[in-house]
């Protein structure tokens, strides 16, 4: 069954970020943690922990961070 060129335009548009886009996007976020400019959402606080740079990173990008495996 063919699709219309409005669902083919709307499944574009919700169709996830390229990898490139997430790097880009987790690029800058990380840029600001280092020039001390990011903020965190909720409070409006500048962010000092690297990890919760990164997380912010991710959620931004749309990503799943990787957990480490024990053992």
């Amino acid at each position: 069954m063919p699709i219309s060129r409005a669902q083919a335009s709307k499944q574009t548009k919700n169709a996830p970020a390229s990898k490139a886009k997430k790097q880009a996007k987790v690029k800058k976020v990380m840029k600001e943690f280092k020039e001390g400019t990011l903020k965190s959402g909720g409070s409006g606080q500048k962010v000092k922990s690297r990890d919760q740079a990164i997380a912010i990173a991710m959620s931004e990008a749309g990503m799943k961070k990787k957990r480490k495996k024990n053992g």
